[in-house]
């Protein structure tokens, strides 16, 4: 019993000294469309054929500026992801909140049904973030 009130009271002092972040990376979701004056409408992960606009939030500024966005399609055949489209798009280093939506050059349509793994990359290709949607008929 001893024990376990030990491990009660040390779990409980890590917990009030250390600090608790609820996002500390960005997080890439979807959603039908955004409006500057009523935010994101319709945000989901599974969406019929058409045009999306992607958002990412992030607690801190994301120091970028030439980002792309890129869809992988799920191959059920080899069992992978696989290339499909990717956008490019201008953005402020000190935003932390983004939409990406079509614009004269990028689209931002899903023409098929089927598993998109979507990537926020950064000016190198790296990852920044991704997220999974479901394109339904």
């Amino acid at each position: 019993m001893k024990k376990l009130l030990l491990l009660v009271i040390l779990f409980a002092g890590f917990g009030i000294k250390s600090q608790i972040y609820a996002q500390s990376e960005p997080v890439l979701y979807f959603c039908e469309h955004y409006d500057s004056d009523k935010g994101e409408m319709g945000i989901s992960d599974r969406f019929t054929k058409g045009y999306l606009t992607v958002m990412v939030k992030c607690d801190h500024a994301l120091g970028l500026e030439n980002v792309n966005i890129q869809f992988d399609k799920y191959n059920f055949r080899t069992g992978q992801f696989d290339y499909y489209k990717k956008f490019p798009y201008t953005i402020q280093k000190d935003m932390s909140y983004v939409f990406f939506s079509k614009n004269d050059e990028s689209d931002m349509k899903f023409d098929e049904p089927g598993f998109y793994r979507v990537f926020l990359l950064d000016g190198n290709e790296n990852t920044v973030a991704s997220s999974i949607i479901e394109i339904i008929d």
